[in-house]
């Protein structure tokens, strides 16, 4: 039987690789971000970064802050792209709520993990965060290190 297997991880069209070093990610949330159809052609292309981008929550919507989708040289003529704009966050009441009050009374943060495709629609991963101490970031690499090198033994000693 030739069954083609489903990919375990949809392909991720960017990825905020540095809020995994400088947050503890308590829980995760998928959001549809509300784009324009420029901004779906620059995903399409794989023009975005989530390096400097945050997530805030104001009168009981979500918003998508310093994300940046650059719009492609063959972009409308008649249309100035704004590549920075806040963008709308699709999320149900309830994981607003559950998002507004860690925010609000527990020190969390709102942080964006990575957007990606989920069948045509592009899906922002959020998670709900708590800010790193550089001791918590030393022990991390440390950890990572060793892992590395517990590694790279067993590798050697197999031989």
């Amino acid at each position: 039987m030739n069954a083609k297997k489903k990919p375990d991880k949809p392909a991720a069209i960017a990825e905020n690789r540095k809020a995994r070093f400088d947050f503890h990610i308590e829980d995760h949330y998928e959001a549809g971000i509300a784009l324009q159809g420029w901004e779906v052609k620059s995903l399409r292309a794989g023009r975005a970064q989530l390096k400097e981008a945050y997530c805030f929550i104001k009168n009981g919507e979500a918003f998508l802050y310093g994300a940046h989708i650059s719009a492609l040289p063959t972009a409308s003529t008649h249309f100035v792209p704004e590549p920075l704009r806040t963008r709308k966050l699709l999320l149900n009441r309830a994981e607003i709520e559950t998002l507004e009050n860690a925010v609000d009374r527990k020190g969390y943060t709102i942080v964006p993990l990575e957007m990606y495709w989920k069948k045509s629609n592009a899906k922002l991963k959020i998670g709900l965060a708590k800010g790193k101490q550089d001791h918590d970031k030393r022990d991390t690499e440390k950890d990572r290190d060793w892992q590395r090198e517990k590694s790279r033994l067993m590798k050697h000693s197999h031989r």
